[in-house]
């Protein structure tokens, strides 16, 4: 059995809700466990306000567990989000090296990848213009061409698979699944079963903040495809 490099043990997360009744608190998550080996890449699936998207901030180190406990070994995690730390007054070239620098990279490293930076989300001269002036498909080339400069050791990816136009969506997938197929670790969250089946070696199931099921991805696709089938302790009558 290979090593885990992150594991939740009934991991719990709770927001404060002002508007319930006696300061209730809504828990995101309320008992997910599941763990992470190097190379692995998990499929997160479940209906909307399941949890998913909290799950990969538990992950990233955004959020800490209100109850239960993760572990992660030493290793480097990206949550890969468009347009991080974009300011609108700043130029495409400034906007680079500050989202750059706030993924994790030296200044130096971000100023040698600049050139890369434009070629990829073929901004052309604009590259040099405030953001103010672009358009949202702009934005989310030089934001993607900025994310790819980041090469961690765990990859975490909502619904983020392709962006901007017919062109660069053709493209940026193409530089995305690269990415995911290098060897890094990968948690896709994703209500594209084509996509969990094509990416993913093992699926974990979340509904209402719980964990239903985890396993092989095609498994659990399979006991997800026929809900109600599938109670919580994650077994099959």
């Amino acid at each position: 059995m290979r090593e885990a490099i992150v594991k939740l043990d009934s991991v719990g997360i709770a927001f404060d809700m002002q508007l319930r009744i006696g300061g209730e608190r809504f828990w995101a998550l309320e008992d997910v466990s599941l763990e992470l080996a190097a190379g692995d890449r998990l499929g997160v699936i479940g209906r909307n306000g399941a949890g998913k998207s909290t799950l990969l901030r538990v992950i990233a180190g955004i959020l800490a567990p209100d109850r239960g406990r993760i572990s992660r070994a030493k290793v480097s995690c990206q949550l890969l989000s468009l347009a991080v730390g974009f300011q609108p007054h700043l130029s495409g070239r400034d906007n680079a090296i500050l989202s750059g620098l706030m993924l994790g990279l030296h200044r130096r490293d971000i100023e040698r990848r600049l050139p890369e930076i434009v070629a990829f989300s073929e901004l052309g001269d604009f590259f040099h213009e405030p953001i103010s002036t672009y358009s949202t498909g702009m934005l989310s080339r030089l934001g993607f061409s900025v994310a790819m400069q980041v090469e961690p050791d765990i990859l975490l990816i909502d619904e983020v698979l392709a962006v901007g136009d017919a062109d660069f969506r053709e493209k940026s997938a193409a530089a995305l699944r690269e990415r995911i197929h290098s060897g890094c670790s990968v948690v896709l969250v994703s209500h594209e079963e084509r996509a969990i089946r094509d990416i993913c070696t093992h699926a974990i199931w979340i509904e209402h903040g719980r964990s239903i099921m985890h396993g092989r991805a095609e498994e659990v696709l399979e006991a997800y495809a026929h809900e109600g089938q599938v109670d919580p302790t994650g077994t099959t009558p």
